[in-house]
């Protein structure tokens, strides 16, 4: 039996945690940008305006307050939270959608909602992205310019306190050179595909057409 080649191999959730000034940002564009069709980036529901340029569907998916209360009653959210008074949240619609398409959706998510969505998700792919060293993390928070002394240093108090948690991650990528991180981040989430436990229905499917040489069976 051979495999019909128009049948689409669903995609992986990609949960991509790291540091303030790590690069996450930089890093999930340029993966983006360099294999588009392999990658989706979840689209975040909220209940804030949109700001000028933004677009339904595209930055956000934006609500009022009750339709998204009701998403969260019925199960429509994977993880949310509130945030100086608005709801954010990431659709499970939308995330199963472009797994199903085959797209490997991608969610930039802080520690906690990190191993929360692991909890619900256990076949989710935790990656935790980190500069090569501490001095380095200080250097690219300080050449921002956009930060004062005072911010710069509560980022490194949480940097310190995010890295008791880097032990729960599937991988740690570190990100010194952003091409080469990028074609390592896409090959460890190629070889994640390949994982027993993210191909369970292929194993299955060949396990039964192999018992089928199976005299008697």
């Amino acid at each position: 039996m051979k495999r019909n080649d128009t049948e689409k191999e669903k995609g992986i959730l990609i949960v991509l945690s790291g540091f303030s000034g790590a690069g996450k940002g930089t890093l999930v564009k340029e993966l983006l940008n360099t294999y588009r069709d392999e990658y989706a980036l979840s689209v975040s529901m909220t209940t804030r305006a949109p700001r000028e340029g933004e677009q339904d569907g595209v930055h956000y998916f934006f609500t009022d307050r009750a339709h998204f209360e009701d998403t969260v009653a019925k199960g429509g959210l994977i993880e949310h939270a509130e945030y100086c008074g608005n709801y954010y949240g990431t659709p499970k619609a939308y995330v199963e959608e472009q797994m199903a398409a085959g797209r490997n959706v991608l969610l930039e998510i802080e520690i906690q909602g990190a191993l929360q969505i692991k909890k619900l998700f256990p076949e989710s792919l935790l990656l935790f992205v980190t500069p090569p060293t501490a001095a380095e993390l200080e250097r690219r928070l300080k050449n921002r310019g956009t930060e004062t002394e005072e911010v710069i240093a509560k980022r490194l108090s949480r940097a310190s306190e995010e890295s008791e948690g880097m032990e729960a991650y599937d991988y740690i990528v570190i990100n010194d050179d952003l091409q080469a991180c990028v074609k390592e981040l896409h090959g460890i989430v190629q070889a994640a595909r390949r994982e027993p436990v993210r191909t369970k229905a292929f194993i299955e499917e060949i396990q039964k057409e192999l018992k089928g040489f199976v005299k008697g069976e």
